[in-house]
């Protein structure tokens, strides 16, 4: 079974204690868990549901400042003969086209190993950074609204809503965020949701996450800024461009940076698609999208940024949307 992590400290907190293998997720941390951790004795009643007096609390809690300073977490540590990978189970291919409006945009370079994005398009602003309270500490993630029955369904990583047995408090979405600015609002999670095989024991393999997001001045979340496509089912070794706000040196959160190729099956410990890719903490939860137009910025989303192996520190790794992934959106627009 997959080796319990080490607890993650932000930069400069607690020292590490490092074993033979070091596993970074790409955002929040890495994660490879083995079992449920025990929620704390206040969480809510329905995992991941925020309450409207909740959701005003997030609102008000996500100042500026706060932004600014929320980090991700430091690495864990995992030892190579703990981890498993278990085949993803798969399905009938899916496609669901997205809802954003084309945008013309100029050209840009594929393959591209990572970099600011600076073309334009829909992209701008369907994808956007995620800030969340996790253990009396802010963070930050990325996230993309895709098109959905809710108009309201973001997608992420599963560590983006929850790690170690705890649901995140205090979640937002900020779509189109740059240099400090929430130029389509911050839409606060009515609830959040993620794979089975995350929410009970964070296989790194479905390390998925959703979030329905409330209405902001009586609007829905696609109807201000589009929705992205997704397709499930559709195989490996794939032309695919990945988006996000990565926080960690070189980085700072306050760009949005982009990695395009064509990727691989990972050949260690998971069923991931592979990107190189130099983005790091912050990143985790930014969408992978197949059949991206640079003439309007829209794609299928068909993963998000998960983690890095640490001896691989140019490659990107994020899961592959099968049967549980497609099963999650199902859930998550329904909602």
């Amino acid at each position: 079974m997959i080796g319990r992590p080490r607890s993650p400290y932000p930069s400069g907190g607690s020292p590490r204690v490092r074993r033979s293998v070091l596993v970074a997720l790409a955002g929040v941390a890495a994660l490879l868990a083995t079992g449920v951790t025990a929620a704390p004795a206040d969480a809510a009643p329905d995992p991941g549901a925020a309450t409207p007096s909740a959701q005003q609390r997030a609102l008000a809690f996500w100042t500026p400042q706060r932004m600014r300073e929320a980090t991700p977490l430091d690495l864990l540590t995992v030892d190579r003969s703990d981890v498993r990978a278990p085949g993803v189970r798969k399905g009938k291919a899916t496609v669901v086209a997205p809802s954003a409006p084309a945008s013309a945009m100029g050209p840009t370079a594929f393959p591209h190993g990572g970099g600011p994005w600076s073309a334009g398009g829909a992209v701008t602003k369907t994808a956007g950074r995620v800030f969340f309270s996790y253990q009396g500490r802010t963070a930050s993630c990325s996230g993309n609204a895709v098109t959905s029955a809710n108009k309201s369904t973001v997608i992420t990583a599963g560590h983006c809503v929850k790690l170690e047995g705890a649901w995140h408090t205090n979640w937002v979405f900020v779509p189109g965020y740059h240099d400090g600015q929430r130029p389509y609002g911050t839409w606060t999670a009515s609830k959040t949701l993620s794979t089975p095989q995350w929410t009970a024991s964070e296989d790194i393999n479905y390390d998925i996450g959703a979030a329905v997001v409330a209405p902001l001045d009586g609007k829905k979340l696609t109807d201000v800024v589009g929705g992205q496509g997704l397709a499930f089912n559709t195989g490996y070794n794939k032309a695919m461009y990945s988006f996000g706000f990565p926080a960690a040196a070189p980085y700072d959160g306050e760009k949005f940076i982009y990695c395009s190729g064509t990727t691989t099956r990972d050949f260690l410990f998971s069923n991931d698609h592979g990107l190189t890719c130099n983005m790091t903490g912050g990143s985790s939860g930014g969408p992978w999208f197949t059949q991206f137009s640079e003439a309007t910025g829209t794609g299928l989303q068909s993963s998000v940024n998960s983690f890095k192996y640490n001896f691989f520190p140019n490659s990107m790794y994020g899961p592959y949307f099968g049967a549980d992934a497609q099963n999650l959106y199902q859930s998550a627009q329904s909602s």
